[in-house]
């Protein structure tokens, strides 16, 4: 009987002590918890809220279902917003992401000066981004910005571009500016994931005769998905919510050429006081949202499982 009873004991300690590292979990996640509801549950439910509502700034709305989302694709604005967003996003991203990843490889086989070379390449991204939205404004002026004068003077141009006075220039100068901000941080990003591939790998594979471009394609592109696919995912969602860059350069103009859902909403619902439209307006693309991140992330957890 005492040897059927000792392991008893044993046994309530084990799950005493999985009860208190159970309680101890939720305590520590108890202040991140607190701070994704105040952050971002509240806002979107409050967003989501205001959008199947009428209201308006000072004025308390009534319920009204999905006319705002209704109202809002029959305006001709809103369905040129929801094109150049698209536009905006797949342009950017896609080539934010070939060009980093060169730029990553040489960061990653470069061996003297790496810390100051990192630092240099991540200025773009560090640097505030309504600062850096005022320097490319200033470039892209056609009166004093240096950019047509250096294009004229050059002799490669007879006369200077309207680079923010006409749509498919002023569509061209947004991107730029969020290329030209988002390569650091793709670089960055895919440097890390070069970092964590081991050396063995490659070693073997060198011995084996693989060379360079076949090692790329085997090892380096497959090793370094989880990364790409996590990078892209983030990427998406923070372009296509853009609002800085437009609301500085061009505030959604020429004739509405560059407006985003971000800069959109601002104009509906602060300066034309539809809060409802404005809300529905930021809610439209956040099933695909949803959906694409979801996809992503299920990729990337079928990648771990395989590996």
């Amino acid at each position: 009987m005492k040897i059927d009873t000792k392991p008893q004991p044993r046994k309530a300690r084990r799950t005493t002590g999985s009860k208190k590292g159970s309680q101890t979990a939720w305590i520590m996640l108890a202040p991140i918890t607190a701070l994704l509801v105040l952050l971002i549950a509240y806002p979107f439910g409050l967003s989501f809220y205001l959008s199947v509502t009428d209201r308006q700034i000072g004025v308390p709305g009534k319920f009204i279902g999905l006319d705002n989302f209704l109202d809002n694709w029959d305006d001709d604005v809103f369905r040129q917003a929801l094109f150049n967003s698209i536009l905006y996003t797949v342009v950017t991203v896609v080539l934010k992401a070939t060009l980093a990843l060169p730029l990553a490889l040489a960061l990653y086989h470069i061996r003297r000066g790496q810390a100051p070379l990192r630092a240099v390449v991540l200025l773009p991204w560090v640097v505030p981004t309504s600062l850096s939205a005022i320097a490319w404004w200033w470039i892209f002026s056609p009166e004093f910005g240096p950019l047509n004068w250096l294009l004229t003077s050059s002799g490669f141009l007879s006369a200077g571009i309207p680079w923010l006075s006409e749509p498919l220039w002023a569509r061209m100068a947004v991107m730029l500016i969020n290329i030209w901000r988002g390569i650091p941080f793709f670089a960055i990003s895919f440097l890390a994931g070069l970092v964590a591939i081991p050396r063995d790998v490659y070693e073997a594979a060198s011995i084996d005769g693989a060379g360079n471009w076949r090692s790329f394609w085997n090892i380096t592109l497959p090793l370094l998905r989880p990364v790409l696919l996590i990078v892209l995912m983030y990427s998406t969602v923070m372009t296509i919510s853009d609002f800085e860059i437009i609301f500085i350069v061009t505030r959604g103009g020429p004739m509405n050429s560059t407006h985003l859902f971000g800069t959109l909403a601002f104009q509906v619902g602060l300066a034309g006081s539809q809060i409802g439209r404005a809300a529905a307006i930021s809610l439209f693309i956040f099933p695909v949202l949803a959906a694409s991140a979801g996809f992503m992330l299920r990729n990337i957890l079928r990648r771990e499982d395989v590996l």
